[in-house]
């Protein structure tokens, strides 16, 4: 079980084959809410958001809503980490939910997170 970042499903829907070879093996992937409404934000039509919708049922992905937990696991890593790394507040909240899940996260974007001491980051090289 992983929380996979949204980049990861970008490169699969843009048809990368290693993303291809890693989500399809996967069981139980999750989705924080965050990832899910940028994939939908990233969709150029109607067509791209039903094969998003397809893929993700496909794969039986679960999306975990933020909740009061979340958001403030949130909160204290934008505090920590923004003026020292920039860290925005949709990477915070997917940084949360995996925290909060102590779950790993699959994403290309270490850098968005590897400031992060207890976070357990699976790295995707395109």
């Amino acid at each position: 079980m992983k929380i996979v970042d949204t980049d990861v499903i970008i490169w699969y829907m843009r048809g990368n084959d290693k993303a291809a070879v890693i989500l399809e093996n996967l069981t139980n992937i999750m989705l924080s809410a965050v990832t899910y409404m940028e994939l939908v934000q990233g969709m150029r039509n109607k067509a791209e958001l039903s094969s998003l919708e397809t893929t993700l049922s496909t794969w039986n992905a679960t999306t975990i809503p933020i909740n009061e937990d979340i958001s403030n696991q949130a909160l204290m890593l934008v505090k920590q980490y923004f003026h020292s790394h920039s860290v925005s507040l949709a990477d915070a909240l997917i940084a949360a939910t995996a925290l909060q899940y102590q779950l790993p996260l699959l994403t290309a974007n270490d850098k968005h997170y590897k400031m992060i001491a207890d976070l357990n980051l699976e790295i995707f090289r395109p």
